[in-house]
């Protein structure tokens, strides 16, 4: 019988991504034993009603123990804390990887853990999710069709390197490489600049006097723009945290573009406005964006 690629999988932080990745894995009978781990106990035992991890335990020291590949889901601000509890315990050949949306931040965690970078370490994000969290979220196709990006160091060893990107693979994602610069500057255009900004447009609004009315009569524009302000705050809050330089070069273009128009306006500059808006028509239609994910119950 044909051995999985991984025969131990420990997941600490069993969500929407960490969990997505077990079910992905278990149906492509790649995986023999996955266990979870984190601080939400009733998550974790709901991991374990599904089928989605085969046991717990809420001791992260021994939700490592003998595993082939360790995969940290965690919120960003919780990486570094959780490097140093279980680092001491990963078996010598254990590769260790992440779920992070901001990849310089747990490089620095890891290097600050460390004191180095070790060769079986691969980080990793997945470019897919909803704005649903927690286990009971995860489905097994959540990564088919979507983009993982891997941001192998220098120092990675190419089996570490090659065994990731394997299993996400297996997930029926399409794997690429990128340098984790490159990955933070890009990930604050595409990814975090929209959830700010719907973050910020709902909160602005929610605090006008007659919000009870303007969201009373919102259209689906403002339900579609503003969807991923539905998101985890707290996953969020670090990702804002953790890639501040890359996401203020981006609030600052797009705050000088965004007076430009407000500028246009004031002044009655109506070729601006339609120039603006015919410009961005054209970028939009012209883009490839990957469908919509479809709200699939676990």
């Amino acid at each position: 019988m044909t051995q999985p690629l991984i025969q131990r999988l420990s997941i600490i932080g069993v969500g929407l991504i960490g969990g997505s990745l077990a079910r992905a894995l278990r149906e492509a009978g790649e995986v023999g034993e996955v266990v979870g781990g984190g601080r939400g106990e009733d998550n974790l035992r709901a991991a374990v009603r599904l089928g989605v991890i085969d046991r717990y335990t809420t001791d992260l020291t021994q939700v490592v123990a003998g595993a082939d590949v360790v995969m940290i889901a965690v919120p960003l601000g919780a990486i570094e804390a959780v490097l140093r509890v279980i680092v001491p315990h990963l078996a010598a050949d254990a590769v260790l990887t992440d779920a992070g949306s901001a990849k310089g931040s747990v490089v620095a965690d890891v290097e600050r853990v460390y004191g180095y970078i070790p060769a079986h370490f691969v980080p990793g994000h997945p470019i897919a999710g909803t704005e649903q969290s927690g286990v009971e979220a995860s489905f097994a196709t959540l990564f088919q069709r979507r983009r993982v990006i891997l941001t192998p160091l220098a120092e990675t060893s190419a089996t570490a390197h090659q065994l990731i990107r394997r299993m996400w693979e297996l997930t029926g994602a399409e794997v690429v490489d990128m340098g984790v610069r490159h990955h933070d500057a890009v990930l604050a255009a595409t990814s975090h600049l929209p959830h700010m900004l719907a973050y910020t447009l709902v909160d602005t609004l929610a605090r006008l006097d007659d919000r009870a009315e303007i969201f009373r009569y919102a259209a689906g524009g403002f339900r579609d723009f503003t969807r991923i302000a539905s998101s985890d705050p707290q996953m969020w809050h670090d990702i804002c945290v953790a890639n501040r330089e890359q996401l203020l070069e981006m609030i600052a273009l797009f705050n000088a573009d965004l007076e430009r128009l407000a500028e246009a306006i004031r002044a009655d500059d109506r070729a601006a406005i339609l120039d603006t808006f015919q410009r961005a028509k054209r970028a939009r239609d012209n883009l490839y964006l990957e469908p919509s994910l479809p709200h699939v119950a676990p």
